[in-house]
């Protein structure tokens, strides 16, 4: 148990440093940036409890809040992510399987991960956006950016899921 903590702990700090020292910096054409931080959350077991999850969820937003410069913004997303993770496994993970899961390509499959893997993203990165453009008077700008920032965070991570193979 300790091992699973200090094993998390360390993809935590990785994650936001590499978030906030390189990946902040990357904006593909303007418009996708990827926002790889919230790997951390969608790989937790799916028998943790949601309190858990959705602290784990704010102090990791917060991290990056706090070296981006973007007040509560990152949090919040992130926070509406754990909250919501639970009924998009439950939406995309066969009943019999979800017990003590830790989603994955290889414990899940390649397409019902995806799927978890695009709405996910998708829902952070609105969530996000919306806060961040804080109008909807360019919505072409912030559907493209989300779109984009979507398909570029969710090839990022299928390239980590395939590199890593636990």
């Amino acid at each position: 148990m300790v091992f699973n903590y200090l094993h998390k702990i360390g993809w935590f700090v990785g994650l936001v440093l590499l978030q906030v020292l390189i990946l902040n910096n990357v904006h593909i054409a303007g418009y996708a940036t990827p926002f790889l931080y919230i790997y951390l959350i969608l790989k937790f077991e799916s028998d943790v409890p949601r309190n858990v999850l959705m602290l784990w969820a704010f102090f990791l937003g917060l991290s990056v809040d706090i070296f981006s410069d973007t007040p509560g913004m990152n949090a919040s997303a992130t926070v509406l992510l754990a909250f919501l993770r639970p009924v998009f496994l439950r939406l995309f993970v066969p009943r019999d399987t979800l017990d003590s899961l830790i989603p994955s390509i290889r414990t899940m499959g390649v397409f019902p991960f995806l799927k978890y893997l695009i709405v996910s993203a998708f829902i952070h990165h609105a969530m996000l956006l919306a806060i961040e453009f804080f109008s909807f008077a360019h919505i072409g700008t912030l559907l493209l950016r989300m779109v984009a920032s979507t398909l570029l965070t969710v090839t990022c991570i299928m390239a980590v899921e395939g590199i890593r193979k636990k």
